[in-house]
């Protein structure tokens, strides 16, 4: 992993889904180059995970609840003394099963964490991003948000909301000092992948052409780059990690 030392100094951030997987990698990186962290999770691992970071801040948070959400931000807040960075990339998978067959439940609940729970969290963030003329928003999209994939309509049509929502976003507050970009990844390791039947994990890595899963380091320092103040002309755009998948 290449590391740049100081890149995050005196830069504070929030990141969802931070226990684990993509999460935890962006959090360790961005402790390492400097910056502070608060994690927000509801799995179980967070205060194993805060310990081995160095007893970072965290909360226990489900996404989904917008007033949960909103007493959240308020308290990394005043824990870190300001915001600049958001990285939202809880998520869930969703039921893998056909349209026709779908649960309503299941439905719901991927809508609810993918999306709500996504647009609760930059709701409430920005407004401390834009108090202080800086920030960089990094929601975590996916190529099934772009392409698709058959028996995940849930989670496909959660993350093509999230492309949509960022670049709406972006381009509300381009000027004000607030980025605002989507990383769409194929496939990659990550404890999201026991959530998949395995005939659905073969499925997608036959469609990369390279020929693999991505590695989560890959797709996090494609986020850190997205948090830094290196993204200064970027906004309402997306990123990929697909391994060649997208065409777009």
């Amino acid at each position: 992993m290449t590391s740049y030392a100081g890149r995050f100094a005196g830069r504070a951030a929030i990141i969802t889904g931070g226990a684990s997987g993509l999460g935890r990698s962006v959090a360790e990186r961005i402790l390492a180059e400097g910056g502070t962290v608060s994690l927000w999770d509801m799995n179980s691992a967070l205060d194993e995970a805060r310990n081995q970071l160095g007893g970072v801040h965290g909360v226990k948070v489900d996404v989904s609840d917008s007033a949960a959400v909103e007493a959240a931000a308020a308290e990394s807040a005043a824990a870190l003394g300001r915001v600049d960075i958001l990285v939202c990339s809880a998520g869930i998978t969703g039921p893998t099963v056909p349209v026709t067959e779908f649960p309503l439940d299941g439905w719901e609940r991927t809508i609810a964490i993918n999306l709500n729970g996504l647009f609760y969290c930059n709701r409430a963030v920005v407004p401390h991003m834009l108090a202080n003329g800086y920030g960089r928003v990094v929601n975590i999209a996916s190529v099934a948000g772009k392409e698709g994939n058959p028996n995940a309509s849930a989670y496909s049509a959660s993350k093509a909301g999230v492309i949509g929502f960022t670049k709406s976003l972006g381009k509300e507050l381009a000027g004000k000092g607030v980025i605002v970009n989507a990383l769409t990844p194929a496939t990659f390791e990550s404890p999201i992948l026991a959530q998949l039947p395995q005939s659905q994990v073969d499925y997608m890595r036959s469609k990369i052409p390279m020929g693999r899963l991505g590695e989560v380091h890959e797709s996090a320092a494609m986020v850190c780059f997205m948090a830094s103040e290196e993204c200064s002309f970027t906004t309402a755009s997306v990123f990929d990690t697909s391994g060649g998948r997208t065409t777009y």
